[in-house]
């Protein structure tokens, strides 16, 4: 699915590239197709799920049309390739998904996904049920694709599935759901021990968000250069330095849809947009609807 570009203005007006809103043509939708294969648990077939907030989660040989598209979910939602590859939809683009890729997607955004080409798609996924009043397990710090924990997860829910299909004892289905809620979290958290100074720079724009910020001062503040910073952000968080800027402003933007009722154009001004039409372009492509839209929904 290609990708038209237009330039919109930020800050004190400077100039760049965003994505014409990649959802405009998408709708709530679940299909399968003739040749998909699924395993699943929900939190009404087995109650140790809810200690941890998980609503359902499950295995998926998928082939085309198989496609899922959920435009507000209501909890964090977690995918770990095995083989295959499909695309998803994250951070307001389409990205493809191959074996050991995990992908994050926290709450309240558009998420969708789909199988791609003729090889079986097969993974390992968990949602999680998480009104707005909680702290989610993904959040707009968490990586969006994270490398290399993808057999980790599988691993985890396998020996899960095969304590469900088998002996069912609650005491070890709550271990097992214990050890994969602790990955995941452990997983959504970037930087952890590693690239401290990186990690207090994004603490600290994410107290000031209404700040006009630039990849120069970013690298500044985190003392390496601007090349460096964007190596080190593709890695620990699948996102640019100023992709992740629009992640942290969107989320805060979101909490204050939904907790406040401050017009647009305060909204747009307290996460760093020069008004409220730059704003709500930027919303729309990356959280999937308007904000107005958005806040009549919670």
């Amino acid at each position: 699915m290609p990708e038209m570009h237009l330039c919109v203005t930020a800050g004190r007006g400077r100039c760049y590239s965003a994505a014409v809103n990649p959802a405009s043509d998408l709708n709530e939708t679940t299909l399968d197709g003739p040749k998909t294969r699924r395993w699943l648990i929900e939190s009404r077939e087995c109650a140790e799920m809810s200690t941890h907030r998980i609503a359902r989660l499950g295995m998926d040989e998928a082939l085309p049309p198989y496609r899922r598209v959920r435009m507000s979910p209501g909890g964090s939602f977690v995918l770990a390739c095995v083989s295959g590859e499909g695309s998803i939809l994250l951070d307001g683009r389409w990205q493809r998904v191959k074996p050991g890729m995990v992908c994050l997607a926290p709450p309240r955004v558009l998420n969708a996904f789909e199988a791609k080409g003729r090889e079986k798609w097969c993974f390992a996924w968990v949602r999680y049920d998480e009104p707005s009043f909680v702290t989610p397990v993904v959040g707009a710090a968490s990586p969006v694709m994270p490398g290399a924990h993808a057999e980790e997860i599988v691993r985890i829910i396998t020996g899960l599935r095969a304590e469900w299909e088998g002996e069912k004892e609650p005491r070890m289905l709550h271990h097992w759901l214990e050890l994969l809620h602790g990955t995941i979290r452990r997983i959504a958290q970037p930087w952890r021990s590693k690239e401290p100074r990186v990690a207090k720079l994004w603490s600290d724009v994410e107290q000031d968000l209404m700040r006009d910020w630039t990849l120069a001062e970013l690298a500044h503040r985190s003392h390496c250069s601007p090349e460096h910073l964007r190596r080190l952000c593709m890695r620990e968080l699948g996102r640019s330095p100023m992709q992740h800027l629009t992640c942290l402003r969107m989320e805060l933007a979101r909490r204050l849809l939904e907790q406040e009722n401050d017009k647009l154009e305060i909204v747009a001004a307290r996460v760093g947009y020069a008004n409220a039409a730059i704003f709500s372009r930027v919303f729309r492509r990356w959280v999937g609807v308007a904000p107005g839209e958005y806040r009549g929904r919670v």
